[in-house]
């Protein structure tokens, strides 16, 4: 029984549910990168290039010519996609650049709340205070 304790114990650790937790945002936050790519970058990228379509680009090993990648498949040839080499490096480096900025703004987050407060003003102690008050006392006993 002292397995299963441990793993019952293993499960539920604070740092277990927050892995589980950033691997369901991660899923996530990769269909949103795949969209900004597929969507937006990847049709920029090819208006910049004159209209190329990088998903299609690949070299046949076998040395045929073929029209597009489907026929080349189609063929059953071996091809080298170069172009989906190209947009898993876009990708990369967009993912790469949204946790940058992810994490900036945590830290930047973090230093404005580890900035230690104002001290409180200085005023009497409690030793003069009491000091005071024995003082007004022993004026008005006078």
């Amino acid at each position: 029984m002292a397995f299963f304790k441990d793993f019952k114990a293993f499960l539920f650790q604070k740092d277990i549910i927050m892995l589980a937790t950033a691997v369901v945002i991660g899923a996530a936050f990769n269909k949103i990168v795949s969209s900004v790519v597929d969507d937006v970058i990847m049709p920029i990228i090819g208006l910049i290039t004159g209209g190329i379509d990088f998903s299609q680009k690949f070299i046949s090993l076998t040395g045929e010519h073929y029209d597009s990648l489907d026929a080349a498949r189609e063929a059953e040839a071996a091809v080298i996609t170069y172009g989906n080499l190209i947009q898993a490096i876009i990708y990369f480096i967009i993912i790469g650049l949204f946790i940058f900025l992810v994490l900036r703004a945590y830290d930047n987050m973090k230093k404005k709340e580890d900035v230690p407060a104002a001290p409180a003003p200085k005023g009497p102690t409690q030793e003069e205070l009491l000091t005071e008050i024995r003082d007004e006392l022993k004026k008005r006993n006078v």
